[in-house]
């Protein structure tokens, strides 16, 4: 059957009884043949209606063919619509199943031609990735983006090296996050980037065991001028202080492209950060964001990043340094936010055993300086109703910009509720988001707090209590 793409709206209808018939057709032959009709028609939902059916269970009896299966990606390739991104979980029933593999061979016609390809948590094996491979080896200048995240590669992973050496390769992004690759999967990793440096712009290896030696592999490579990558995740990889040399190394070595570096959970402790800080203090060092929740920071790391945002306060957005002991050495951090030059938009510190000086120290900074501090977390810190009022003195200064403030779990009631409510009235215009529960506040003062979510005037839209 051949049907004239048209416009009509007899065209509409013939499309809307063709995707009935779909739905209730329990044939692949006969539901092939109606998804060449909804081609020919020029249907924009196509790959959509493709992806409902193959993960509707209907044709769990009946497998598709390799015939048919050709004829599904040919539908895919000539669709109207532009499959930038292949999700092999759009097309199979779920996640780790074994005939994942056998869809992903089915399909490499299609991923040959994506510019993003995602296979997270979708069972690939060695076979899988080899397979995958080929494929990208006879078109690698079109595949921008790869995540083969939570898959069990291992070693494996070193089958894509022949794709990663290719000078024609222009992948950009590649998430490899919670894969199995240990020191040597880096090494090898680290070598084939090096090998094309110029294209790769994030790279995210979290929760793999490279420890330090790992690290250092890939800071050769970090090193080397032609690096343009811009986002490195290290999640949970083993670091200690030994890596974070390395790490200074490399960002004092090429300082100019790195924005983001994210090494949350490894036992860096203060040795690590204040031999990071090596390299976020010199002055052509553009690190915008920084990532360093539990990883053991204490008053003598706190205090080498404090002096590092002192020399370098221009570039640095985004600090977390949730569940870190610090205590009082926030007040060295609150120095430097009232550095007019300080950028700093967002700053976790939740868990970090903030005290009372810290808040007011805090409050001081957001009078200070406060036309660029955007997000602040202090959940899970013992404030009591005392610290949020002498935050509070920060809130209501009517240059603050706040958006969102998290006070999780924070020890106050009806008292600092209270604080908060005056605060938001003496400055209306900015926050957007706050964030009380876990502490013991009353209906009647949380709906002090709502009538202003709701009142035009003010900018609140969310409250979590």
């Amino acid at each position: 059957m051949t049907l004239k793409r048209s416009n009509s709206d007899s065209n509409e209808k013939t499309v809307e009884y063709i995707k009935m018939k779909i739905r209730i057709i329990d044939s692949p032959e006969k539901s092939i043949n109606l998804f060449h009709c909804l081609n020919e028609l020029g249907d924009h939902s196509l790959v959509e209606e493709i992806q409902q059916y193959l993960t509707s269970g209907r044709i769990n009896e009946t497998e598709l063919s390799s015939s048919q299966w050709s004829a599904v990606a040919f539908l895919l390739l000539t669709s109207e619509e532009e499959l930038n991104e292949f999700r092999l979980d759009k097309f199979v029933k779920g996640k780790n199943n074994p005939e994942n593999m056998k869809v992903l061979q089915k399909l490499l016609p299609v991923i040959k031609e994506s510019r993003s390809v995602q296979l997270s948590d979708c069972g690939v094996t060695d076979e899988g990735c080899a397979a995958l491979a080929s494929a990208l080896r006879s078109n690698p200048s079109h595949l921008r983006e790869l995540d083969l995240s939570e898959n069990k590669l291992g070693d494996s992973v070193n089958l894509l090296s022949d794709v990663l050496q290719n000078p024609d390769c222009k992948l950009e992004k590649l998430w490899l996050n919670y894969c199995g690759i240990a020191d040597e999967g880096c090494s090898t990793l680290a070598s084939d980037l090096r090998s094309n440096l110029s294209h790769l712009r994030e790279l995210d290896l979290s929760l793999n065991k490279l420890g330090d030696s790992g690290v250092k592999c890939l800071c050769a490579g970090l090193k080397d001028p032609h690096c343009k990558l811009e986002k490195l995740w290290l999640y949970d990889c083993g670091i200690t202080d030994e890596g974070c040399s390395a790490l200074a190394s490399a960002l004092r070595s090429n300082p100019s492209h790195l924005r983001e570096l994210r090494l949350s959970e490894n036992k860096l402790v203060d040795l690590g950060v204040n031999r990071l800080c090596t390299g976020l203090e010199d002055p052509h060092c553009k690190l915008e964001i920084l990532w360093l929740s539990k990883c053991g920071v204490t008053d003598e790391g706190c205090a080498a990043l404090a002096s590092a945002l002192r020399s370098n306060p221009l570039h640095l957005r985004e600090l977390n340094l949730t569940g870190n002991k610090l205590g009082k050495s926030v007040n060295l951090l609150s120095d430097v936010l009232q550095n007019p030059h300080c950028k700093l938009e967002k700053l976790w510190l939740t868990d970090c055993g903030v005290t009372d000086e810290g808040c007011t120290a805090l409050a001081s900074a957001l009078r200070s300086n406060p036309s660029h501090l955007r997000e602040l977390s202090l959940s899970g810190n013992k404030l009591g109703d005392l610290d949020v009022k002498r935050l509070c003195a920060g809130l209501e200064d009517p240059h603050c910009k706040l958006e969102t403030l998290q006070l999780y779990d924070c020890g106050f009631t009806d008292e600092g509720c209270s604080a908060l409510t005056s605060a938001l009235r003496s400055n209306p215009s900015h926050l957007r988001e706050l964030y009380l529960s876990g502490n013991k506040l009353g209906d009647s003062r949380v709906k002090l707090l709502t009538d202003l979510k709701d009142d035009p005037h003010y900018k609140l839209e969310t409250i979590y209590y």
